[in-house]
């Protein structure tokens, strides 16, 4: 399994590195549109950690629908689940000016509904906003690298796996670069929760590269790997399902929407994502993207996941 972590991240990497290339990278170099980010594309998976470098005025409405293995591992053993969670959401930003935004990372309501073990229930999520910078923003060279600081507020339902702990501070940095019809984006990042007893301190790294097919068709492929830095200890929480008893027995953490605060989970959740974005509109993007794990399945809560996405910029 480590061969296939280490494998999957060196992936990661090679996407990543494409955001640091020259323009002499790719042999098809176009001269850059008026702004030079007129093509820019936003990533679609791992939507409350992964950004777009490029500040801008922007709504984002995202539904997922995530399958949940027939199994997952424990300190118990295998514990039968199954079944299924969906997610709708409405991400925000507002752009200052052309390097200052104010963003909403994390909102929206769940619907998680497993086959066995766990609880059938519904509820709202968390709520992250904070403020983004690009300190790199060159439309000749079409490369953009920004910072971003947010502030998760532990205001959503335990039902769900949100409102643990007294919230958590995200750091992230982003980058884009445009070479042609190519686009390589990529993004680092920490989850340092101020109770560290009832949430993880976790990372994670995304990787992006995408091609404009036509003028309104490109596909797309990602990559994300998300990371335990420091354990959880494990106390009950989430009462509803098992008496709360989940964080101390779960054997992984819950990759970008969930934070068990597990006290002895698998470091390291790897997942590939293929997609489309279609362009409706000179400012409205239709993206869709299948996304697997390639990690152990059973070491996570997503045997797969669709993500839909509409970016209307303002």
């Amino acid at each position: 399994m480590y061969k296939n972590i280490l494998t999957t991240a060196l992936g990661a990497a090679a996407l990543t590195s494409g955001v640091l290339a020259g323009p002499d990278a790719v042999t098809l170099t176009p001269p850059a549109t008026e702004s030079g980010f007129d093509q820019v594309r936003r990533p679609i998976t791992n939507p409350t950690l992964f950004d777009l470098a490029i500040p801008r005025t922007q709504v984002r409405p995202i539904y997922i629908h995530q399958s949940m293995p027939n199994s997952i591992n424990s300190s118990l053993g295998k514990l039968a689940l199954g079944g299924d969670f969906s997610v709708y959401a409405l991400q925000f930003e507002y752009a200052l000016n052309e390097r200052f935004s104010i963003v909403a990372m994390k909102d929206g309501y769940i619907d998680f509904n497993p086959d066995n073990t766990l609880s059938n229930a519904s509820g709202f999520a968390d709520i992250a906003a904070g403020v983004k910078y690009a300190f790199i923003l060159d439309p000749v060279k079409q490369l953009a690298v920004s910072g971003s600081l947010t502030v998760e507020f532990p205001t959503g339902d335990d039902d769900v796996w949100q409102g643990n702990g007294d919230g958590a501070v995200g750091l992230n940095v982003a980058a884009v670069k445009l070479s042609g019809s190519w686009q390589f984006a990529g993004a680092v990042g920490v989850h340092l929760p101020f109770d560290t007893d009832a949430e993880s301190t976790t990372g994670f790294a995304s990787a992006h590269v995408g091609y404009n097919v036509t003028d309104r068709l490109y596909a797309l492929a990602e990559m994300n790997w998300y990371h335990v830095i420091s354990d959880g200890n494990g106390e009950n929480q989430f009462t509803d399902h098992v008496g709360g008893a989940v964080p101390s027995v779960v054997g992984f953490e819950g990759g970008d929407l969930v934070n068990f605060g597990a006290s002895n989970p698998e470091s390291n959740i790897v997942t590939a994502a293929i997609g489309l974005r279609y362009k409706l509109a000179d400012n409205a993007d239709l993206g869709i993207a299948y996304e697997i794990p390639l990690t152990d399945e059973e070491d996570g809560l997503m045997e797969d996941r669709i993500t839909v996405d509409l970016v209307v910029t303002f």
